[in-house]
Order: C-alpha cells, then structure tokens, then sequence
C-alpha cells in the first residue's frame, strides 16, 4: 500500500468511526445532561463508582481477550478468506462466554465486600448484586465486536455500536424522568443489554464456517490468546484501579460531589475528546498487528498515525479552549462550572496523548509482555501520585495539570523505550509540525486569561481558523483532500443515476 494510500485509508476509517462516534457522543450527552438534572453531581458520582468498580471487574475477570483476540484474529485473516479465521472465531466467543460467568459470579459473590471498600458501608450490596449480570453481558458483547474489528468489518461494527447506544438512551429516558435516582440500576442494565443485542445481531451476520474443536485444540490456541490477553489485563486493571482509588480518594476528602464533578471532567476530557483513539485505533490496531514482525513498516504506520492525530487533535483543543464555558452549561449544568480550571490544563494532554498512544501500540501488536507490564506498572503507578497529590494540594485545577503532566511524562518513556527496543524514531518533518501544533495548543490555553472579552474571543478566532488551515493544509499534501472529495461525489451521482 502506498503512502497516499494508507493516509487516505486512516481517514476513510477515521471520517466512518469519527461520524458514528459524534452520534455516540450525541447520545452520551444527552444521558449526562439527564443525570446532571435529575440526579445531580452526588448521583452522578454514585454512578461514576459503581461503573469504575464494574469496569475494574470486568477487566479482571475478561483477561483482555476483546484486545488480544482482535491481534490473533487479525494474523491469522489471510487474503479475506473467513476459513482461516472460523476456529480462531469459534474459540473466541467460546472464551468469552466462561470468563464472562466468571466475572458474573465474582461480581455478585463479594457484592458486599465491594460496596464496603466502594462507598465505605453495605448500602450498595443489592446494587453490585444486581449489576453483577452488566459484567457477563459486557463481555459477550465485547467479543463479538473484537470478531467484527478483527476482521475490519466497520461498518458492522459502526452500527453495533451506535445503534446499541441508541436504544440504551431511548430506554434510560423515561427511567431518569420518573424514577430519578431510582433508575440508576435499571438503565446501566439496559445499557448493557441493548449493547448486547446489537452486538449479537451484526456479528452474526458474518457467516463462519462452523468446525467442530477438540478440547486439546481449544486448550491450545485458548493459551496464546489469554496470554496476551492476560498482559493487557494487568495494564487495564491498573488503570481502572488507578482511577478507582483516585475517585475514592476524591470521595474521602471532598465528598460524592467532587467525585461527580472530576468524573465529569474527565469525562469531558476521555470520553468526548479522547474518543478520537478510540475512533482511530479500530482500523489502526488490526492493521499494525498484522505487519508486527516489520519494524520498517510498523515505523512507518505509526508515523502516519501520529501525524494524522495531531492534526486532528490540534484544531479540537483549541475549540474546546475557546468554548468550554458553553460546552460545560450545555453538557452539565451551571452548578459543573467548578471543573472548568480542571478540563482547561487537562486539555493540553491530549496533544502529548496522540503521540504516545500511537508509540504504545506498538508494544501490543508485537505482544512484548516484558517490557508491557513493566510500562504499565510504572506509568500507573506515577499517574496515580500524581493525581492524588495534585488533589490534595491544589484540588480540582491540580487534576487538570497532572494530568497534562502525566502524558508528557509517557510521551517522553514511550519514545525511549520505543527507539531504544525497536529503533523506532520520527522523521524531522513530524517534529516540525508538532512544535507549530504544541504553539498553537499553548496559546490557545494562555488566551482564556485575556480580560478584554472582544479581545479573547478575537485571538480565539484567528487561533481557530490556523489551526483549521494548517491541519487541512498539511493533510491535503499527503492525500489530496479535493481528489477525494471529487471521487466521494461521483460515486453518489453515479449511485443515484
């Protein structure tokens, strides 16, 4: 594939996932504003709890097999022929259905014991209890759309995941509306199930020949997909852990508040603007996991994932500099203000982010589970110090600059331990457009002190438009925006004849 071409195809993937992902976020939103409104800050926070220790169990007892799964698959897809990933496929949902019991019966085993260390008592026993079943259906849908993005089938897995969303929403309305803080368990068990469905249902469209498994044979090749799976388990865990003792730590010294407003920011700062990776890494990681053992062509990937992201991250940071005051109001409420100083320094991480996640798939499509682990020990390890300290000393606004601090920080081991390992490096024309986009992003952020307001929103303006200009400018040199665009009209004129 030549160079144009893997550009074209990263924002072919991107442009899909990235509208699919706006109506997601859309939806989201709009079960945030519900929440924000019917229950307030103290109930999101119960939410943010109850979710953050689900999440932990889930990655506990899932072994990351929806990620290693995707690797394996991935490999063994040769030429587009589905014969020679049907046993692959077969032993995944197999997998994913036991440790999905697993982590049901391990959720409503220690119900009691989770809401004591969650919530500091036994209030929330019948809460775990209940929820216990949204683990058994995560993971059974999380393996069916690892099935879909291992085989690159986005546009089925585009439809699972917007129209699961969807109809959670269209649920958790009437719920937040009439039983208010009561509709907490029934909507995150709808949620659950309507992902579940939709997952099922595009899945299964995918038509697999049917083999029969010996267990030797499932032992077998179950191994090497835990294996991995298992590695990134240990890093998922310590980062949903790492967040966890952040929240209660929050919880213990500010209250259920604070931890509903920083679940919010960082809410606002992962799940809005961080969905941009997500949106990126489910063409990007299949792809590199099938060149893994390369490292000139896995350099070069990485390379022009990096220089996509930042482009498209650049123009996004300095919009929501220039507008978190608007996007706070209508997202939360006025009382979410409080978070503004937080999400404003957390921000001006995502430009060290884009970079350093994709340094850090690297170490994942090659399944180097040495120096995996010992990364995700140490980075998870410093995030959380960093978090706590930057809390209790300066509270919200410290969040928003550890973490800012915390992905120059992983930005900076990443490119060590990726040239150092693999030879990995940047070409020098990179680095000149991350220094212009770490200039604009910075400015963007200096401005929001500018008392004048005709004068801010002036700077803001001009900041908006060059950040606008040079990603479109720089992306159109690697792929030429108005081919594309000509080549997008023609097929629907032709279409529509």
């Amino acid at each position: 594939m030549t160079d144009k071409k893997s550009y074209q195809q990263i924002l072919k993937t991107t442009s899909l996932f990235g509208g699919v992902q706006f109506f997601s976020i859309l939806i989201s939103i709009i079960r945030t504003k519900l929440i924000a409104v019917f229950i307030g800050p103290a109930g999101m926070g119960i939410i943010a709890l109850l979710n953050s220790t689900l999440g932990v169990l889930s990655s506990i007892s899932g072994f990351g097999i929806e990620t290693s799964s995707v690797k394996n698959i991935s490999e063994n897809y040769k030429n587009e022929d589905l014969k020679t990933v049907s046993k692959t496929i077969q032993i995944v949902k197999k997998i994913v259905f036991f440790t999905g019991i697993f982590g049901m019966v391990l959720t409503f085993v220690f119900s009691k014991a989770l809401s004591i260390m969650t919530f500091g008592d036994s209030s929330q026993t019948f809460a775990f209890a209940v929820l216990s079943v949204t683990v058994l259906f995560k993971q059974l849908s999380s393996g069916q759309l690892a099935v879909l993005q291992g085989l690159r089938s986005f546009r089925f897995l585009a439809k699972a995941n917007l129209y699961g969303n969807l109809f959670g929403l269209l649920f958790s309305i009437p719920l937040y509306y009439f039983l208010s803080i009561d509709a907490i368990l029934p909507t995150i068990i709808i949620a659950s199930f309507s992902a579940l469905i939709f997952s099922f249902y595009y899945s299964n469209k995918i038509k697999t020949e049917k083999e029969k498994i010996d267990n030797s044979v499932f032992l077998l090749e179950s191994k090497a997909i835990v294996k991995l799976g298992f590695m990134l388990t240990i890093s998922s865990v310590l980062t949903l852990l790492s967040t966890y003792f952040v929240q209660v730590f929050v919880g213990k010294i500010g209250g259920l508040e604070q931890v509903g407003f920083y679940n919010a920011g960082f809410t606002l700062l992962n799940s809005y603007v961080g969905i941009i990776f997500t949106v990126m890494s489910t063409d990007y990681f299949p792809k590199l996991s099938a060149i893994n053992s390369d490292n000139e062509k896995v350099r070069k990937s990485v390379q022009q994932q990096a220089f996509i992201s930042v482009l498209i991250i650049m123009p996004i940071i300095v919009l929501f500099l220039a507008f978190s005051p608007i996007i706070v109001k209508v997202i939360y409420t006025a009382k979410f203000d409080a978070i503004l100083p937080m999400i404003s320094a957390g921000i001006l991480g995502m430009l060290f982010r884009a970079v350093s996640w994709s340094m850090g798939f690297i170490l994942i499509a090659k399944g180097d589970s040495k120096i995996f682990i010992k990364t995700a020990i140490g980075f998870n390890l410093l995030s959380l110090l960093m978090n706590i300290a930057a809390y209790y000393f300066y509270g919200l606004e410290g969040l928003g600059f550890s973490f800012c601090l915390y992905f120059l920080c992983h930005f900076i081991g990443m490119k060590i331990i990726t040239k150092n390992r693999y030879n990995f490096y940047f070409e020098s024309e990179f680095y000149r457009l991350y220094f212009i986009c770490f200039v604009i992003c910075g400015l963007s952020f200096l401005v929001q002190f500018v008392e004048n307001p005709i004068l801010k929103y002036v700077l803001y303006a001009v900041l908006i438009l060059s950040s606008l200009g040079i990603s479109l400018f720089e992306i159109n040199k690697k792929m030429n925006l108005n081919e594309i665009f000509t080549s997008f009209v023609q097929r629907k004129k032709d279409k529509n004849d």
